[in-house]
């Protein structure tokens, strides 16, 4: 997919869920309660032995069951990761900082790539360097408030918080009047405690009830 399609499918619901689990059953049966919620894009985080092989058996289940999902990776670093999850399939491309060989790659391939910009000066890195997406990293530490002070200067980039980001319509409200385009949303979400128990149900019901909060605030 390019970067304008992926762009559209992430700005549409005004979200993207991000996981990992070391299982690879687990890692199936969340990308379906998800999907199942009305989700049509996820990241899957590249953490740990098993991300990539079980990221192989997403993008195989995926193809079957849930061909319009837009599935990427997240949490890559270098273009050699970027390399293996592109060839079994990923659609975009997210990073905790601004890698620059990821950056020129994904650019040259009109690959989306969002990468995590903490101050100014690696937001302008990041926009000269082509990128049109960035991921504000780490939310919870920079806040709704120091996007609205710098948004003005970037009038051509969307912005989206990850890390701290709540399920409560208050916190997710506040990005959203600061300028968000969507919210990254982690183990806020898809926390280490229902992975755990397997709680597939509660999962989905949680990203239903997330996407009408956000969907409310964008009316």
């Amino acid at each position: 997919m390019d970067v304008q399609q992926v762009i559209d499918v992430i700005t549409g619901q005004g979200m993207l869920p991000l996981y990992f689990n070391a299982d690879e059953e687990v890692s199936v049966e969340i990308l379906r309660a998800v999907y199942r919620a009305g989700i049509k894009a996820i990241e899957y985080t590249n953490r740990g032995d098993a991300a990539l092989s079980n990221f192989k058996k997403l993008v195989e289940v995926k193809n079957v069951e849930m061909p319009e999902l837009v599935l990427g990776v997240g949490t890559v670093k270098n273009l050699s990761q970027v390399k293996d999850y592109i060839d079994v399939g990923a659609d975009f491309l997210v990073s905790p900082g601004l890698v620059n060989e990821i950056a020129d790659y994904a650019v040259a391939n009109n690959i989306f790539y969002a990468p995590g910009c903490m101050t100014p000066s690696e937001i302008i890195a990041a926009e000269n360097a082509g990128v049109r997406f960035i991921k504000l990293f780490p939310g919870d530490m920079l806040g709704p408030k120091f996007l609205s002070t710098i948004k003005d200067i970037f009038p051509k980039l969307l912005f989206m918080p990850t890390g701290g980001v709540d399920t409560t319509k208050e916190s997710i409200e506040s990005w959203f009047n600061a300028g968000v385009c969507a919210v990254g949303m982690g183990s806020k979400l898809i926390s280490k405690q229902l992975m755990a128990d397997r709680n597939y149900i509660e999962i989905e019901n949680k990203a239903k009830e997330v996407l009408q909060i956000i969907q409310s605030i964008k009316k």
